[in-house]
C-alpha cells in the first residue's frame, strides 16, 4: 500500500456521523462512511495528478459510521477510503486496505478506471488467492463538491400523469450530432438544455424527459478490451454523482453545477426531468469482479450473497450481483440517494431499472417489501413520479401489474400487443382493445387508474421504430458477440425486404406502419413514452442491443431527419393535448352516461366494419384484425381544477391491421350525425362522412374522425 507522509497543514477532528458522505460547510468538510465489519478506516487525499498527499485514520465511530472533520478542505478535493478488516471471501468479507475505494455517497467522481490486476482482490487465474497490489493509481477519485447553487425561482412543473408525454433519451446520443449545438458542449448536460433541444421537445408536446442512466458508471473492462464502451450506462458505481462523462466542465465537481443548470433550464421550459436509475446492482460484478467501493467497505451489508456459500453473489439482474435491500444501511443508501436527487438536484421522478429486484428481500418477489414501504412513507420520494421496469431475470421476476398503488409501470404487454396487432398476428384484437384503453385488466384490481400504464412501443433496449418496420432479424455483428446478444423475438416485420431498400411500395408501407405505431401510442389511454429519435426516423441498422455502441450507430442523426414523420408526430401529440378524451383519469366502464336524468350514450363503444356493436363472438374471432371505437367526449368522469365537469368532442378511431382495405360503416346517427377526418396514416385527404355512410379504410391504416358540432 502506498504510504504518504502526513500533511501537517491539515488536522482531523471528530466530526459527525451524519450525513454520510463528504459534506462541505464553508469552513471545512465532514467525512462519514458506514462499515460494520471495518477495524479501521483511512481517508486518503489526492492532488490533481492523482498523487496521494495525506492519509488520516477516521477518529470516531458511531453506529458503525466512521467519521471525521477536516478544516479547510474545500470543493474540488479528491479523496478515497482504505478499509482495514477481514478478508474472508467464504464468509462474505472482502476488506483489503490496498484497494482504494470510492465513497458510496460520492457527490462527484473524477477520473476513469485503468483496468488492471490492482483493481481486483485476487490474482488473475487464481480466484482463491489474495492480491495486495495498491489500486490508487488506477482508480478514479471521489470529489468534495460545492453544494451551493442559485436555483432562482425554480419550481417543479408538476405535470399530472394524465397530461404527460415522456421522452426517453440518452444525454450523448440525443445531442452529439445536432448541428445547432456548439461542438464543445455536444453530448453533455449543457447540450440537453440548449434551446435547439428544448424547442424540439416542446414542439413534440413532451412534458418530461427521461434520461438514461446519469449516475456515475463504469465502462466494463471486457468492453474496453474490445474497443467498445458501456454506452447505456447500466453499470452504476456512484448513486449520488452525475457522471462526469456528460459534463463540459473541466473542473472536478463541475458536473454537479452543470446538471443543476440543465434541470433549472428544462423546468423553465415546463419540462420535467426523470432519471433512469439502477439501484439493483453495481459495477463491482460477481465474485470475479473488481473491488471498487462497497465490496471492500462492507460486502455482506451491501450485496445479496448465496446463503450457503457467501463467496458467491445472488444475481437477479444478469450483471453479477444484486443490492441487498434487506439490510438497513443498503436501504438507507438507496433512500438517501433518491431524496438527494429530489431535494438537491431538483429532479421530478425516477424510472427504476429491473425494479423487481428491489422487492427481493429474500428470494421471492414481494411487492410489499421494505423498500416499497419506505418509499410510500417518505414525504419527499413518495411525491415524485415513480416508474417501475416491472421485471428482472430471476424466478417470478415478471411483475407487470403487481406494483403498489402509487407506482406506474413500463407496460411490456402494451409493447408486445401493439407490435403483434400491427404486424397482423391473429387473435390480438381483444387484447389490443385492453391496451388501447389503459390496460384495466392489469391495473384496475389494485385501485389504480389508466395512468399506471406507461405505454411504449419502443425503448432504448431493442429496435428503433424505423428498424422495427425494416428488419425481421437483429443485426448486432458490431457488438463482437457473433450476433448472439440481444433479443431474437422482436415482434418486428420488415414489410417485405430486410433492411435498406429503394422499393417505393415497401418504403411507403414502412412509413405508414411507423405512423400507425405513433398514432396508437399517443392516442391510447395511459402515459405515452416516445424513444428519442423515433419521431425522426432514427435507425441503428438493425442493431437491437446498442448498449456498447457509443458512435454513429446509436447517436441521433439530425442531418437525416424524416421531416414528414416529425410533422405527423407533432400533429398526433397536439391532438392528444387538445382533447381530454384521449387522456382520461379513469377507466371506461361502457355504461350509458347519465345526462340531466336521462340515459345517454356509453362512454365507449366498439363497432365491427359493418357498423354494428361488437359482440363476444366478434371479439373471439381469431382472424379479426379491424375494429372501430367510439370515444364519448361527454362521458369523461373527470373534473377540472375548478370542479367543473370535463367535456370534449367525440371521436371514432378506425384500426385496420388487415393486408387489404376494409369498408367500414359509420356508427348510427345517435352517436354523431357528421364526422370529419383529423388524422389518417395513409396520407389520404380530409373528408366529411355522415352517420351510417361507408368509409373505406386502406390496408394497415388508422383513421381518426372527429364529430362535427351540430351548429356547424
Amino acid at each position: 500500500m502506498t504510504q504518504a507522509v502526513q500533511d501537517t497543514t491539515f488536522e482531523i477532528w471528530r466530526g459527525k456521523a451524519y450525513p454520510l458522505g463528504a459534506t462541505y460547510d464553508g469552513s471545512g468538510t465532514n467525512f462519514a462512511v458506514f462499515s460494520e465489519v471495518a477495524e479501521k478506516v483511512e481517508l486518503c487525499l489526492f492532488d490533481a495528478d492523482g498523487a496521494q498527499t495525506a492519509c488520516f485514520t477516521l477518529p470516531e465511530i458511531d453506529g458503525f459510521v466512521w467519521h471525521g472533520f477536516i478544516p479547510n478542505i474545500e470543493p474540488g478535493q479528491r479523496y478515497g477510503y482504505r478499509v482495514h478488516g477481514p478478508y474472508d471471501p467464504a464468509n462474505g468479507h472482502r476488506c483489503n486496505p490496498n484497494k482504494l475505494l470510492l465513497d458510496p455517497y460520492s457527490k462527484a467522481i473524477d477520473g476513469t478506471f485503468d483496468w488492471n490486476q490492482s483493481l481486483f482482490g485476487y490474482d488473475f487465474g487464481e480466484e482463491d488467492s489474495r492480491n495486495d497490489d495498491d489500486s490508487a493509481d488506477s482508480m478514479p477519485k471521489s470529489v468534495v463538491i460545492n453544494p451551493f447553487f442559485d436555483w432562482g425561482i425554480d419550481r417543479p412543473p408538476n405535470h399530472e400523469y394524465a397530461d404527460s408525454v415522456i421522452y426517453e433519451a440518452h444525454v450523448k446520443g440525443l445531442t452529439e450530432t445536432h448541428p445547432d449545438i456548439p461542438e464543445q458542449i455536444r453530448g453533455t448536460y449543457a447540450a440537453v438544455a440548449h434551446p435547439a433541444i428544448i424547442e424540439h421537445l416542446q414542439a413534440l408536446g413532451v412534458t418530461a424527459i427521461e434520461l438514461m442512466p446519469v449516475h456515475h458508471f463504469a465502462n466494463d473492462s471486457t468492453l474496453v478490451d474490445k474497443g467498445l464502451s458501456n454506452y447505456w450506462g447500466y453499470n452504476t458505481i456512484g448513486f449520488f454523482a452525475p457522471d462526469s462523462k456528460y459534463s463540459s466542465s473541466p473542473n472536478p465537481g463541475g458536473q454537479v453545477q452543470e446538471f443543476k443548470a440543465m434541470v433549472r433550464t428544462l423546468h423553465e421550459a415546463g419540462i420535467e426531468v426523470i432519471l433512469d436509475v439502477v439501484y439493483n446492482h453495481t459495477a463491482e460484478g460477481n465474485h470475479m469482479g473488481p473491488t471498487l467501493s462497497m465490496r471492500g467497505i462492507d460486502n455482506t451489508a451491501y450485496y445479496q450473497l448465496v446463503a450457503d456459500d457467501k463467496k458467491y453473489y445472488m444475481d437477479y439482474t444478469g450483471t453479477g450481483n444484486s443490492l441487498n435491500v434487506s439490510h438497513p444501511h443498503s436501504l438507507q443508501l438507496i433512500m438517501d440517494s433518491l431524496r438527494y436527487w429530489v431535494t438537491e438536484m431538483h429532479v421530478d421522478g425516477f424510472r427504476f431499472d429491473l425494479a423487481s429486484t428491489l422487492a427481493r428481500e429474500f428470494y421471492d418477489v414481494d411487492r410489499l417489501a421494505t423498500f416499497f414501504e419506505l418509499v410510500q412513507q417518505d414525504p419527499t420520494v413518495s411525491q415524485v413520479k415513480l416508474i417501475a421496469e416491472p421485471w428482472d431475470v430471476g424466478p417470478g421476476g415478471y411483475q407487470v401489474g403487481n406494483f403498489p398503488p402509487q407506482w406506474t409501470e413500463w407496460n411490456g404487454k402494451y409493447r408486445d400487443t401493439v407490435r403483434d396487432f400491427w404486424r397482423g398476428e391473429p387473435a390480438t384484437l381483444d387484447e389490443f382493445a385492453y391496451r388501447l384503453t389503459g390496460s384495466a385488466d392489469l391495473y384496475e384490481h389494485t385501485a389504480r387508474r389508466p395512468v399506471a400504464s406507461i405505454n411504449f412501443v419502443i425503448a432504448h433496449d431493442g429496435f428503433t421504430l424505423r428498424d422495427l418496420v425494416s428488419y425481421n432479424e437483429k443485426h448486432n455483428e458490431a457488438n463482437g458477440e457473433d450476433n448472439n446478444d440481444g433479443e431474437s423475438h422482436n415482434r418486428s416485420w420488415n414489410c417485405g425486404v430486410e433492411g435498406p431498400t429503394d422499393d417505393p411500395e415497401v418504403l411507403a408501407l414502412r412509413a405508414k406502419q411507423e405512423r400507425n405505431f405513433l398514432t396508437t401510442l399517443l392516442l391510447s389511454q395511459g402515459v405515452p413514452m416516445i424513444c428519442h429519435g423515433d419521431e425522426l426516423g432514427r435507425t441503428q441498422g438493425g442493431n437491437n442491443n446498442g448498449y456498447c455502441q457509443d458512435n454513429e450507430i446509436t447517436w441521433v442523426d439530425w442531418s437525416s431527419a424524416d421531416e414528414g414523420l416529425l410533422e405527423y408526430t407533432r400533429a398526433v401529440s397536439a391532438l392528444r393535448a387538445a382533447h381530454p378524451v384521449f387522456r382520461r383519469r379513469r377507466f371506461f366502464n361502457g355504461k350509458p352516461v347519465g345526462r340531466r336524468g336521462q340515459e345517454g350514450l356509453p362512454d365507449i363503444a366498439w363497432f365491427t366494419p359493418e357498423g354494428t356493436e361488437m359482440t363476444g363472438e366478434d371479439w373471439g374471432s381469431g382472424f379479426a384484425k379491424s375494429v372501430a371505437v367510439f370515444l364519448n367526449g361527454m362521458g369523461i368522469p373527470d373534473r377540472d381544477a375548478r370542479g367543473q365537469r370535463v367535456v370534449d368532442d367525440s371521436f371514432v378511431l378506425f384500426f385496420n391491421a388487415h393486408y387489404e382495405p376494409i369498408d367500414f360503416t359509420l356508427p348510427p346517427k345517435e352517436f354523431g350525425t357528421e364526422w370529419v377526418t383529423v388524422l389518417r396514416t395513409d396520407g389520404g385527404e380530409e373528408q366529411t362522412v355522415a352517420a351510417g355512410e361507408p368509409l373505406t379504410i386502406d390496408a394497415r391504416t388508422t383513421v381518426v374522425l372527429q364529430a362535427v358540432p351540430a351548429e356547424a
